[in-house]
């Protein structure tokens, strides 16, 4: 009689068990599905251009900055555009264009930032009494809303007359002024006429 007493106190727990073990089970099964979700996601490109290019015009309906490659890839995983053999120039009232090209690049998803890596060349054509201009780094990141770009990465400046080794710079085209950041040398060999 006592286990028949027992038993009976027992008895309405087992529905909340019950339901306490389906809730388990179902936050199990969400939680595999969303990882298997995320495994599967893959990494392919949801556009791709040849021969790629765009131009972005300043207030006053002028280009400001033309960008282009010989491909670009756009992939909507990571909101990422990846450019093969890009080239950007940069252009200015007050200053000289400034050309930017590279192996490979990658452009922010709202297009602020690009990236340049693996053979970097920037050239500034010559202005007045100026020179033509040279770097050649393996990595740099340019603002062009902002005529901005710099690097951590060694650097080789060249002109006419000087070429000058450093790692990393600063360098702001609206402004004219480079900043080179560390174990600076230079050589100078005055251009003879």
């Amino acid at each position: 009689m006592r286990i028949v007493s027992k038993s009976r106190y027992w008895l309405p727990l087992l529905p909340l068990l019950a339901l306490l073990a389906f809730v388990y089970w179902l936050d199990k099964q969400v939680q595999m599905e969303g990882v298997a979700a995320i495994s599967i996601q893959r990494h392919d490109p949801d556009g791709i251009m040849d021969d790629f290019s765009a131009v972005k015009m300043n207030l006053q309906g002028m280009p400001s900055t033309y960008l282009s490659a010989k491909q670009m890839r756009h992939y909507p995983d990571h909101d990422t555009t990846e450019l093969d053999l890009p080239r950007l120039t940069m252009l200015g009232a007050e200053h000289p264009p400034v050309h930017v090209t590279s192996q490979r690049g990658n452009v922010s998803s709202h297009g602020d930032e690009v990236i340049f890596r693996d053979n970097v060349v920037v050239t500034r054509d010559p202005i007045g009494k100026q020179s033509a201009m040279s770097l050649r780094t393996e990595y740099l990141r340019v603002l062009p809303n902002q005529d901005w770009a710099n690097t951590d990465k060694p650097v080789v400046l060249s002109d006419a007359d000087d070429t000058i080794h450093a790692i990393g710079l600063e360098m702001n085209n609206k402004t004219q002024i480079l900043k080179l950041l560390s174990n600076v040398r230079s050589v100078h060999l005055p251009h003879v006429n």
